[in-house]
């Protein structure tokens, strides 16, 4: 049985006893030594670590447990040494993770895309655009746009998306819907209201698949160069936090970086879609 504790079913007090609670207990009664992650939404909506955990306890003999949060949530349990390793997608946050002297052994793992979806009728004309020129129309338009504002990677990347287009973040206008939550909702509260977002491709492929193959929102922007996609492990520094297990943090590293967990990335599918692309050794 694999210990999952999502962040959109506990408020963050909740979340934080639960954490301490399932590290307690693991160590007095796990027979299997566990590792401690923080992870972004995407790769436990996408069931990616649910396909992956079994895997890697039969191979190695440790228990993953982990928290699914916005990346910058995710950071933050790592600062504060409630997990051992993370498993984000925030360069920037990251390099400032690690400028801090909270991380160590950060290594790339793989990548997908960010894509812009919204309404089939399309309302703001933004597809076949590049990144830059759909917010643009987005604005101008005065379309529905709903952001996680949440701080996590998804969020983070939309932010600088922006500002590469020239325009200030409108958290003040009324178009522009600041959700707070994670991408699943913040894509179904797009759908409710014909609005735009911005989403990983992974997430949205299971969103897809929620619909059976016909969701309200499609993809109409894809490709930009901007738009990559990159995940990374860090391990949290046991310098700052001696209680990290380093041991069983390497060992995920190490294992997911491997060729066989490279290979296994790159099986995972849904409705016959590959999600994640391996590239550790780029």
């Amino acid at each position: 049985m694999f210990a999952k504790i999502r962040s959109r079913r506990l408020p963050w007090g909740l979340l934080l006893v639960a954490l301490s609670a399932f590290c307690l207990a693991s160590v007095a009664s796990a027979k299997l030594p566990v590792l401690r992650m923080a992870t972004t939404t995407s790769t436990d909506n996408t069931g990616l670590l649910d396909y992956l955990a079994p895997l890697f306890q039969k191979e190695k003999g440790i228990e993953l447990q982990w928290v699914a949060v916005g990346t910058g949530k995710a950071i933050e349990f790592g600062r504060n040494g409630d997990v051992d390793i993370l498993f984000v997608h925030d360069p920037e946050s990251e390099q400032v993770f690690m400028d801090g002297g909270f991380g160590v052994d950060r290594r790339q793992v793989m990548y997908n895309d960010f894509i812009f979806i919204g309404p089939k009728e399309d309302p703001a004309a933004v597809k076949g655009l590049s990144a830059a020129e759909t917010l643009k129309a987005i604005a101008s338009k005065k379309a529905v746009f709903t952001s996680r504002a949440d701080k996590s990677g998804t969020h983070m990347k939309e932010l600088a998306l922006w500002k590469e287009a020239g325009i200030e973040a409108p958290d003040k206008e009324e178009w522009y819907v600041q959700v707070g939550q994670g991408m699943i909702q913040t894509i179904a509260i797009a759908g409710e209201r014909d609005g735009y977002t911005l989403t990983d491709r992974g997430t949205y492929i299971k969103y897809e698949e929620n619909h059976k193959g016909n969701p309200p929102l499609v993809i109409l922007s894809e490709g930009d160069a901007s738009l990559r996609n990159q995940y990374s492990v860090i391990t949290v520094n046991p310098a700052k936090w001696d209680a990290t297990r380093t041991e069983e943090a390497k060992a995920f590293t190490d294992w997911i970086t491997s060729p066989e967990g490279q290979k296994l990335i790159a099986e995972f599918t849904l409705s016959g879609k590959q999600l994640f692309f391996p590239n550790a050794d780029e």
